[in-house]
């Protein structure tokens, strides 16, 4: 390896460390071997181009501002709606509806904060009305937020598909069943949280009319998961395609048939969109150029030498990788971990002979524990300035939901069925 890739990580890592931007950082950092590499500085400043040229790369804008539209409309408060007349009866009902609200509104939104937000903006307030205690309010829809993601459509499942070659469509099918065990961990834990704190002791169940009425007015938010899915499922569109679908679909129900979204929204949707996009595609883009460094100093093949010198059963490899993005989680975001460490892992799991759709999953559910782990845990930042408590006692806080998070996670790698079942 050269003397160069040591000093490159480190700078990586002392820039996120103090604090600059994943993007800017890894620009520099690649800048910082051009300048001391025997590197190509026009290859280089192709590849930071060229890396955005990508079909499947325009899916991220697009359901970026799907989930946009959705969260300042009001569809997120019907669903909410529907979600208390689900499970608003079992104890910690107000828990419950925040997680349940979650993974409905991550099959809306595809991003982890912006489901925090949207349903935790919502819950906390009425959580701490209802005498739920600060810390349990927040920690429940902070965790619950990482669904956003585990739910397709999904982000950081296309950078993945992107950059390891895999198909967007079959990873979000794969996701389906791990983001729904995912959900089901965390209501359990909820509700045993609940019953040992003495919190939310269980209200009144929903009458069928009730249920009925809330399902019919959340109706319009239901048929996005639809539109996506099925039609990616069905053979009828790419995921770029529905995306677009999606945004075509939210802007017409949100502003000509529910009449949520008025012009001001519509400009507060489109800028929080091309702010959102742009971090996104800065990340990409130097990232990539940073792979093709690792990949000049041939950083790959000894990783994946290394790794399987350790030993070449895959769930042990699985592990090592599983406790290198807990670690590296919690100092840089999911999509930086996805793009500098997919392209060193893929070569490892195709030597073991796994496969990279459940890869993918595993790896995504890895990441997204980044969002609740401090310093740069993006979820416990948002999640403090709603429920306005200190980040410390949010940490502490979300430890027994980010163990059930770790709990599934082994159990959607030790059995791969999960995630490929419904694969055609």
């Amino acid at each position: 390896m050269d003397v160069s890739i040591p000093l490159i990580f480190a700078a990586l890592f002392g820039l996120i460390l103090l604090g600059v931007p994943v993007g800017f950082a890894l620009g520099a950092t690649v800048m910082l071997a051009i300048v001391i590499g025997d590197m190509s500085t026009t290859f280089l400043i192709q590849k930071l181009v060229t890396s955005l040229d990508s079909f499947p790369l325009l899916a991220v804008p697009f359901f970026i501002m799907a989930g946009e539209i959705m969260q300042k409309g009001s569809m997120a408060t019907r669903l909410l709606s529907l979600s208390r007349c689900l499970v608003g009866h079992l104890r910690g009902g107000l828990a419950q509806v925040s997680i349940l609200t979650s993974l409905f509104f991550g099959a809306l939104s595809g991003s982890s904060p912006a489901t925090v937000a949207a349903v935790g903006g919502i819950m906390i307030p009425s959580m701490q009305r209802e005498g739920y205690s600060s810390s349990y309010a927040t920690a429940v829809s902070t965790s619950a937020g990482c669904l956003g993601v585990m739910i397709p459509p999904s982000v950081p499942l296309i950078i993945y598909g992107t950059t390891a070659g895999v198909s967007v469509g079959d990873l979000f099918i794969a996701t389906i069943i791990p983001g729904l065990i995912v959900g089901a961990a965390l209501m359990v834990t909820a509700y045993l949280l609940a019953r040992r704190g003495g919190h939310g002791p269980a209200g009144p169940r929903a009458g069928a009319g009730e249920t009925v009425r809330a399902l019919w007015a959340s109706g319009h938010a239901l048929m996005v998961p639809l539109i996506v899915l099925g039609g990616i499922y069905g053979g009828i569109m790419t995921p770029t395609e529905a995306g677009v679908s999606a945004v075509a679909y939210a802007l017409l129900a949100e502003a000509v048939f529910l009449r949520s979204l008025g012009w001001r929204k519509l400009w507060d949707v489109m800028r929080s969109t091309g702010l959102t996009t742009a971090s996104i595609f800065l990340v990409v883009a130097t990232a990539t150029a940073f792979g093709q460094i690792l990949l000049f100093n041939d950083v790959p093949n000894q990783i994946v030498e290394a790794m399987t010198g350790i030993s070449e059963n895959r769930y042990i490899v699985l592990l090592l990788i599983i406790l290198i993005l807990l670690v590296l989680g919690t100092f840089m975001d999911a999509l930086a971990n996805i793009l500098i460490l997919a392209p060193l892992f893929v070569p490892v799991i195709n030597e073991l002979g796994m496969d990279p759709v459940h890869f993918g999953v595993v790896m995504l559910i890895g990441v997204a524990t980044g969002f609740l782990t401090p310093p740069v845990g993006i979820n416990l930042f948002v999640g403090c300035g709603i429920g306005n408590i200190s980040i410390e006692r949010l940490s502490f806080a979300v430890l027994p939901f980010l163990l059930a998070i770790l709990v599934s996670l082994l159990v959607i790698t030790f059995v791969p069925a999960l995630s490929l079942t419904l694969l055609p």
